[in-house]
């Protein structure tokens, strides 16, 4: 089962090893659309031919790489109020990772906030720069309250 008891492999279910890498590839698959003209169904497809999709949550790739992309500008306005610089100037893995991150806060209630977190503190520790993981942190701890008060209340008492 996955995060939220729905099977998503052929063996159906879904471990968070597979979560994770479906994480990995979609940050890197948004990196390149930051760079990109390109439609983000092409960087898909291209991501799908060029990896094995074999030990990743495909669905969760393509529900996190399209979603992003579709919602950047609301997510942005979601964590922009935490940031100590405008938008424009964050790095674009600290960019890419705090927009998953806050996608999943959103539409993936099923995953919990801590493992929302700590998820993209992984992110940042692999991709990104020295201390990018602290940043990472510090923006999705506090804005975790914000967009999931009813399960950070019950967690943090």
């Amino acid at each position: 089962m996955s995060e939220g008891g729905q099977p998503e492999n052929n063996q159906g279910k879904s471990r968070p090893a597979d979560r994770r890498k479906a994480r990995s590839l979609a940050l890197q698959a948004l990196y390149q659309r930051h760079f990109s003209d390109s439609p983000i169904s092409q960087i898909e497809a291209e991501f799908v031919t060029d990896n094995d999709m074999e030990k990743i949550d495909g669905a969760y790739f393509r529900e996190l790489l399209q979603g992003v992309d579709r919602s950047r500008s609301d997510l942005d306005r979601q964590f922009e109020p935490l940031l100590d610089r405008p938008v424009s100037e964050l790095d674009p893995i600290e960019l890419a990772i705090l927009r998953i991150g806050t996608f999943e806060l959103i539409n993936r209630i099923d995953v919990p906030y801590r493992v929302v977190v700590n998820e993209g503190i992984e992110l940042a520790k692999r991709f990104g720069g020295t201390d990018g993981h602290k940043y990472i942190n510090g923006i999705l701890d506090r804005l975790s309250p914000r967009l999931r008060p009813a399960e950070t209340r019950s967690r943090r008492a």
